[in-house]
């Protein structure tokens, strides 16, 4: 009988998807030097896509810092989160789309920083599942062909800070554009 090797499905050790970890530079806090103890990705998407809420953290054109909470979708690495385009939030962004975003847990830390930009005309099925999320994870969900009429925006990260044990875990992830 001939026998075929297969690869594995398994995720073999040391082998992590998503963005490659490193070590944040935040002196005098005692930040270890070597890989060990390391998050892997998956605690951000878990962190995030389990998150009933995010604050999302603008600068207006003067310079203002201005931070506020909203719902929001996390997926594929991005996260959907929208509002009325007169919100102070939303006019920064029209002019800045620089973002920073967090989780309200002080403890279990998630800080991400990267750009946001208004979803335009998106395809259907990524309306489409914009809107079951919404309805799965918040029990209502705009109709699909609401997320093209503007207000919603998706915000892809640049660079990803985490940490639950600080500062023996403190990891950090840089994201290809």
């Amino acid at each position: 009988m001939v026998t075929t090797k297969r690869a594995s499905k398994k995720k073999q050790p040391g082998l992590e998807s998503g963005p490659k970890a490193s070590r944040p530079h935040i002196p005098g806090y005692g930040i270890p030097n070597d890989k060990k103890g390391l998050l892997p990705w998956e605690h951000v998407t878990d962190r995030m896509s389990q998150a009933m809420h995010y604050w999302i953290c603008t600068v207006s054109p003067d310079g203002r810092p201005h931070a506020t909470p909203v719902d929001g979708l996390w997926l594929d690495d991005q996260l959907y989160f929208g509002g009325s385009p007169q919100t102070r939030r939303n006019r920064n962004l029209a002019a800045n789309p620089a973002v920073c975003v967090h989780l309200e847990n002080g403890l279990d830390v998630v800080i991400l920083h990267g750009d946001a930009k208004e979803l335009r005309a998106p395809d259907l099925s990524l309306a489409t599942r914009l809107s079951e999320e919404s309805a799965r994870k918040y029990g209502y969900g705009p109709k699909p062909e609401e997320f093209g009429a503007g207000g919603v925006y998706v915000f892809r990260p640049r660079m990803v800070l985490a940490w639950k044990q600080f500062p023996k875990d403190a990891t950090r992830w840089h994201l290809e554009e």
